[in-house]
Parts: C-alpha cells; structure tokens; sequence
C-alpha cells in the first residue's frame, strides 16, 4: 500500500472516529465522546505524520514527539501544537480518565472543534512544503 493511500485511511478513520464522538455527545455520554474526540485527535497526528516523515508513530508518545519536531522545523505546524495539547489534556487526561468534565461546555466545544483539528491536520499532510 502506498503510503499516501495509508495517509487518507488514517484520517477517514479520524473522521469516523470523531463521528462516534458526537454521536455519544448527543446521547450525553460526555466521557466517552471526550474519548472518542481525543483518538479522533490523535490519529489525525498520525496521519500527518506518516505524509511528512513517512513513518506511522506505532504510540501516542512517539506521535507527541514527532509533532513537536515537526512544530520546531516548520511554523506552519505550530498551530496545531496548542490545540493538540489541549486535548490530550482535558479531553483524555481531565474528562475520560478522571471524570473532571467541567466546565462542560468547554470540553463539548472541544469535542465539536475536533473537525476543525482533522481537517486543519489533512491540509497540511497535503499542502506542498
């Protein structure tokens, strides 16, 4: 499998994944639509950074890492950087594993803002350098 054909089936999973985020949401399952927005996050980072690197982070620290390097090297990255962090922390960390989901509607902003992070990602695995 080419690598590019690898790249768009990481993000369609995103997307999907950012789908069943809202679906919980809308069923009131905040935590887990936390989750689900959180791995919609993550796997979007990966799919950015196989398109740029050419290697798919087998662990969220390793994507976490390379995110970082590509932050560094490229200020067009360092938009993401923020908006990553913040939903490794408060959606995954504070929200699902701890139960601290408040103020609620910060975290279902968040969650909703999650389309916003995939598609901002995919546009620049694309983007020409």
């Amino acid at each position: 499998m080419l690598a590019v054909d690898r790249v768009r089936e990481i993000f369609a999973d995103a997307r999907a994944m950012q789908g069943g985020a809202l679906e919980r949401l809308a069923a009131g399952d905040i935590r887990d639509a936390a989750e689900r927005a959180w791995c919609a996050s993550l796997r979007a980072t990966d799919a950015l950074i196989l398109a740029r690197t050419g290697a798919e982070p087998e662990k969220s620290p390793v994507t976490t890492r390379e995110l970082d390097r590509l932050a560094d090297r490229d200020r067009r990255f360092k938009s993401l950087v923020g908006r990553y962090y913040s939903r490794q922390s408060s959606l995954h960390g504070n929200c699902f594993y701890l139960g601290l989901c408040d103020p609620v509607e910060t975290i279902e902003r968040r969650i909703r803002e999650t389309m916003d992070y995939i598609s901002d990602a995919e546009g620049l695995a694309f983007e020409e350098s």
